[in-house]
C-alpha cells in the first residue's frame, strides 16, 4: 500500500496493514519523528470507519493501526503472532465490548505485560456502566469516552497529537519507561 515512510505519513488518516511493512520497519528503526502512532481496537467496522472519518475531518495524519479485538491488539503491541511490534509510545483507542478479549481485559493484560507504560490508553465505548468506568481507570486508562462524543474526542486527539512531545528514540515494547 505504502512503500516508504514519507509516503505513509503524507497521507490522510488510514489504517496500516501488513502490506505497509516497509514503512512500519522504517518507523521502528529510525524513530517516530514526533509522530505518535494510533492503535484502534474495535471489532465493529462501522465504528472503525466512523473513527477514521472523524480523524480525517480533523486532518490527523498519524499512522493508524487496527486490531479487531484485544488478542490482536496485544499481539501488535508485543510484536508476537503474525504482527511486528508497532512503534511505541502510541495512543491506544479501544472499545470495551469485543469478542475473545474485551477492552477491560486488554487493559489488565497490558498492565501485566508492562505495555501500559509510555502508551496512552483511551476507552471509546457505548457502555456508560459505572463499574466499567471504575475498572478502566483502575487499569490506568487515561480517559473514558462514549462513542456519541466522537466528534469532540477527535478534536481533543488532534490537538494532543499536534502538541505532544515524543522521545527521539523508539522504545522496545514492555522494556523502557519503567
Amino acid at each position: 500500500m505504502y512503500s516508504t515512510y514519507d509516503e505513509l505519513i503524507g497521507k490522510r488518516c488510514h489504517f496500516i496493514s501488513g502490506s505497509d511493512q516497509g514503512a512500519l520497519e522504517h518507523m521502528i528503526t529510525h524513530g517516530q519523528n514526533g509522530i505518535m502512532p494510533i492503535l484502534v481496537v474495535e471489532d465493529d467496522e462501522i465504528d472503525a470507519e466512523a473513527l477514521t472519518r472523524a480523524f480525517a475531518k480533523q486532518n490527523i495524519k498519524n499512522p493508524v493501526f487496527k486490531a479487531n479485538d484485544g488478542v490482536e491488539a496485544l499481539q501488535m503491541l508485543e510484536g508476537s503472532g503474525a504482527f511486528p511490534p508497532i512503534p511505541q509510545p502510541c495512543l491506544v483507542i479501544m472499545d470495551i465490548n469485543m469478542p475473545r478479549m474485551n477492552g477491560l481485559e486488554l487493559l489488565e493484560a497490558m498492565n501485566k505485560h508492562d505495555l501500559i507504560y509510555g502508551n496512552v490508553v483511551i476507552v471509546l465505548t457505548t457502555s456508560s456502566r459505572e463499574e466499567d468506568k471504575i475498572r478502566a481507570y483502575q487499569s490506568r486508562a487515561a480517559g473514558y469516552f462514549l462513542k456519541e462524543n466522537l466528534p469532540e474526542l477527535s478534536i481533543m486527539i488532534s490537538q494532543y497529537c499536534k502538541i505532544n512531545e515524543l522521545p527521539h528514540t523508539p522504545r522496545t515494547p514492555g522494556r523502557d519507561y519503567q
